[in-house]
């Protein structure tokens, strides 16, 4: 303690010595003193491998290879536009695919681009939760799913969710209600005048808004409370996508300089209005029949499985925030891509024409004699993975070993899909579109799984945080595709070309909004 009080004597002293004939300027030269002594270790930081986050810890092992970034602020720059594209191009120039380090200002992170390695990280138990970024915290996702902390909580709902939600009987029993919302993009693309996202979102939040909430929306009549929500999800779309400088700088943790917390600050009261709005709606069903909703199962909820109506509030809200976007935008990509491959498009068609014909529309029960349909989704999924990092990354709640290198308790660990599913030394020309591949040469499916077994391409994740919806949203995709495409012939707009341009948000999307004409093939 004498020590430390010396050393602070001392500077004060030398600082008087520089001339320091006010206060003013006293201050400043304690200023200048500080930042000199400071400096050198922040340059030290700043040298080891991975960048400043990596070169703060205690060094007990020979550290993971990584760029080095800046002082103070290490790579922060890899994570803002296409940071998939961005970290494969590092990782392929340092030789670190398998795993590099790098830092987001105070936080270290990994990312690896490899399938055995990523089996790892998402397999394994010291990587059993994501990290609790501000953003997320203000959203209530730390109450949910996807966010909540492993444990009894957590386990509960999951156990819910896979038991009434998401289960084979559950997806089966909404088969109806998926049909009516095909219908009725086809007759809305049918007249003209809607670009196809705007289609697909609004379909897509109809059949999560029908599961979740028993609500019913028409496709694209005036509906205040239908564009309410779709007003919510949009605002927490662009917040929890957004790289936020508070989560990995804590100097500016109280400035908010983006005005992140301010705008979750507004939207949650919102979200908690809308979502308890309609949990009353479902408590005031006296004598009328309940829907069997996933509202109605989470007020039926006794014993240690009962929520909080908070808790349910931040559920629910996970479901209409997670459900209405992969579907829509993997959609997008699939229609894009059949536009631009004339060749698989009539091969798509061919297929759907021997095993359903003209005379009907697409059935959800046809989708299991279409091998050649659910090649050309896996085909696009393992080009467009719409969350090419896995969408939210993992936290290593212990020290852990990851091939063979040293990870301490408390790193953020990210698995860059895309690249491994661009990496040619996992697959024959990465770069073609080839729905082929995962056909055999009869033409029935390859033993390929995309549900996580085969981490050469698990758009959902693996292990005990992979997406739990991902039977539901296959099962739509593959439904609306089939019919999508079995109702029309599918061109490029003469105003505007398909362009595969990305930009990623939460998911990675078409940066510019696919248009297209279309035209009947059922009635030829």
């Amino acid at each position: 303690m004498e020590t430390t009080i010396d050393s602070w004597w001392a500077l004060f002293l030398i600082a008087a010595k520089c001339g320091a004939s006010s206060p003013l300027n006293l201050l400043h030269s304690l200023s200048l003193l500080l930042l000199l002594l400071c400096l050198p270790t922040l340059l030290l930081h700043w040298a080891h491998p991975g960048g400043p986050a990596w070169g703060k810890r205690t060094h007990c092992s020979p550290p993971i290879p990584g760029p080095r970034g800046l002082p103070l602020i290490g790579s922060m720059g890899l994570m803002v536009g296409l940071a998939h594209r961005k970290l494969a191009h590092a990782a392929n120039t340092l030789r670190t695919r398998r795993l590099m380090a790098f830092s987001l200002g105070d936080t270290r992170v990994i990312v690896t681009s490899h399938p055995d390695v990523a089996r790892e990280v998402l397999n394994r138990s010291a990587f059993a939760d994501r990290p609790i970024k501000e953003t997320a915290y203000g959203l209530m996702f730390h109450r949910a799913i996807g966010f909540a902390p492993s444990g009894a909580y957590w386990r509960t709902l999951r156990s819910i969710a896979a038991t009434h939600l998401f289960s084979p009987r559950q997806i089966s029993g909404s088969e109806a209600w998926r049909l009516e919302i095909a219908a009725d993009m086809v007759t809305a693309l049918g007249r003209g005048g809607f670009r196809v996202r705007e289609v697909l979102k609004r379909a897509s939040l109809n059949n999560i808004m029908g599961s979740v909430f028993g609500k019913k929306y028409e496709l694209f009549a005036e509906d205040k409370e239908a564009r309410e929500v779709q007003g919510l999800v949009e605002e927490g779309y662009e917040l929890l996508g957004k790289l936020n400088w508070s989560d990995h700088l804590p100097f500016l943790a109280g400035l908010d300089l983006q005005g992140i917390r301010f705008r979750c600050s507004q939207l949650v009261p919102r979200v908690n209005r809308f979502v308890n709005r309609i949990i009353d709606e479902h408590r005031n069903r006296t004598g009328e029949k309940k829907t069997g909703d996933f509202v109605d199962v989470l007020l039926s909820l006794q014993g240690h499985d009962k929520l909080s109506d908070g808790d349910m509030v931040a559920v629910l809200w996970e479901m209409i925030f997670r459900g209405t976007d992969t579907v829509a935008v993997l959609i997008e990509w699939v229609l894009a891509r059949i536009i631009l491959h004339p060749r698989v498009q009539m091969k798509v068609q061919a297929e759907l024409d021997l095993a359903v014909g003209r005379s009907r529309s697409v059935a959800e029960s046809d989708v299991a004699r279409l091998p050649y349909t659910r090649a050309l989704i896996k085909e696009t999924l393992r080009m467009h993975p719409p969350g090419p990092l896995l969408s939210w990354a993992r936290l290593a709640i212990s020290d852990t070993w990851v091939d063979g290198w040293h990870v301490p308790k408390g790193t953020t660990a990210m698995v860059n899909m895309w690249a491994i599913a661009r990496d040619p030394h996992v697959w024959v020309r990465p770069e073609e579109f080839e729905p082929e591949r995962f056909l055999s040469e009869g033409g029935g499916d390859v033993d390929f799984s995309i549900f996580g077994s085969d981490l050469r391409l698990a758009p959902f994740g693996s292990g005990r945080r992979s997406c739990p919806g991902k039977a539901l949203a296959m099962a739509t995709v593959g439904f609306w595709v089939a019919t999508l495409l079995h109702e029309y012939t599918w061109r490029s707009s003469d105003e505007a070309p398909v362009d595969l341009t990305e930009v990623l948000r939460l998911s990675c999307e078409m940066a510019s909004p696919l248009t297209v004409t279309v035209c009947p093939r059922r009635g030829l």
